[in-house]
């Protein structure tokens, strides 16, 4: 028989390598005599001197040390072109590798520390360095942009009148009751003086580009990173309707509400000529996307159907539910491939991505996990309550980890489930229940030897989900 637990894990990293940062840039930078191509965007050799380049993301280290990579591999002959900026990491993503010619005036920035996605003051410090290299920019500067998932925390300025404590309350408040990242995001920029489009507002002059690594589903440029260069068709009242829904006995600061609402009452009155004339300039600067969920998931499929499975595909377009819900469906649809015509003699996969929400349990319970973790146990759940057997445990692995390597608070990328960490599971006397209620679901796969450990991966692009089926 097949060892599905390693064939599993080879699925998950193989749709997790296709969307590493590094790679992706060299992949889609490209440049000779008349111009630099970014993705899909060009732009002519000749406009300008300079590249500024700054970031933000989990996968921004990543996306730099690639784009700088390509660059120097394509000026060859054609003169060194100067590169500086600043980009704002996680901490353990800001070593460059050996043998790069980094240029002197690029710095990667650690912003937080490992496995904490909240804004810090050092992401402050880190996103001013960044605004005064984009104000100071001139016309002859081309302004590159590299973001990704997790630049909403680490490319933070919150809006005068609000502290970082007070808006770290609000997303703990929103991602602890299980709010998904469009209405998460819709506060965030609303609360901030760089995200919806505020970036973009402090160029001056010349020309910018951003490039995107997704890790929102559907790819809405305006809550990647909380769009910091986009053009915000959100508004402070929708930001309002969503803290409303979170917060409906108004618990969080009084401050966050003041600025809320002073600034709704503004949108209503009559705008005077004068205040035109005065509003921040929108421009609109391109914006393009060189890797997502879809792009993952496609490059797992290859690698499942070259191992030989019969292999389906998915990747989410919208927010998905709760992670145990998706959790249950996973586990059906597994055990439906388990259970057809044995007679087929067949390898089946069922290869997802997409990206969940967990519902907190109360702080004085609360356990460790993520919402790979937190899926991973439903779905065992789901697969002890259908009875399987013995010979059925042995057939069976479901795999769920988040392609960044992160998964919740903890050290590891998610989990999964097969026969083995059943075994432990029943010789321990461990039943998921409890660990799924109080949000324990690391300290089960802890001890049942499920853990899903890559480590930072240099990208970020919600989660990739493998359920394979053996003969």
């Amino acid at each position: 028989m097949r060892d599905l637990c390693r064939d599993s894990q080879a699925i998950f990293l193989a749709g997790v390598d296709a969307v590493r940062g590094e790679t992706l840039m060299r992949d889609c930078v490209q440049l000779d005599r008349q111009q630099l191509t970014l993705g899909e965007i060009c732009v002519p050799r000749g406009s300008f001197d300079r590249i500024v380049l700054i970031g933000a993301g989990k996968a921004s280290g990543a996306m730099a040390v690639g784009f700088v990579e390509r660059i120097r591999d394509c000026e060859r002959g054609l003169g060194a072109i100067e590169i500086v900026g600043h980009v704002n990491v996680p901490e353990g993503c800001d070593r460059v590798p050996g043998g790069i010619d980094w240029p002197d005036g690029l710095t990667l920035c650690a912003a937080r520390p490992a496995g904490v996605n909240e804004p810090t003051e050092e992401s402050i410090r880190g996103t001013d360095r960044i605004l005064e290299w984009v104000r100071g920019a001139g016309p002859r500067d081309l302004v590159v942009m590299l973001l990704s998932g997790g630049g909403s925390a680490l490319l933070c300025r919150p809006i005068a009148g609000i502290t970082l404590a007070e808006k770290l309350a609000v997303i703990q408040r929103l991602s602890g009751g299980g709010a998904n990242i469009a209405e998460l995001n819709t506060v965030r920029k609303h609360l901030s003086d760089v995200k919806g489009g505020g970036l973009a507002r402090a160029r001056c002059g010349g020309e910018m580009v951003t490039m995107v690594l997704s890790d929102v589903l559907g790819d809405p440029l305006d809550l990647i990173a909380s769009g910091p260069t986009v053009r915000d068709p959100s508004t402070r009242e929708d930001a309002l309707a969503v803290l409303a829904r979170f917060d409906p006995e108004r618990r969080l600061p009084k401050s966050v509400y003041a600025v809320l609402e002073e600034g709704a009452v503004l949108v209503a009155d009559v705008v005077l000529e004068a205040d035109v004339a005065s509003a921040p300039r929108e421009i609109e600067y391109p914006i393009t996307v060189v890797g997502n969920n879809a792009v993952a998931v496609d490059a797992a499929g290859i690698v499942a159907e070259s191992l030989g499975y019969n292999h389906v595909m998915q990747s989410a377009r919208d927010s998905e539910g709760p992670a145990e819900e998706v959790g249950v469906h996973l586990a059906d649809m597994a055990l439906g491939m388990l259970r057809r015509d044995q007679s087929l003699h067949r390898q089946d996969a069922l290869i997802t991505g997409g990206e969940p929400v967990v519902q907190l349990a109360d702080a004085s319970i609360r356990g460790k996990g993520g919402r790979n973790q937190q899926l991973v146990l439903a779905a065992y759940q789901r697969l002890l309550a259908s009875g399987l057997s013995d010979a059925e445990w042995g057939r069976l692995v479901i795999l769920s980890g988040g392609s960044d390597g992160e998964d919740g608070p903890t050290d590891a990328a998610g989990a999964y489930v097969d026969g083995a960490v059943h075994r432990r599971a029943m010789e321990l006397g461990l039943s998921p229940d409890g660990f799924l209620e109080r949000n324990d679901a690391y300290r089960f796969f802890e001890q049942t030897g499920g853990l899903l450990v890559t480590g930072p991966t240099g990208t970020n692009v919600c989660d990739v989900r493998v359920a394979l089926v053996g003969e």
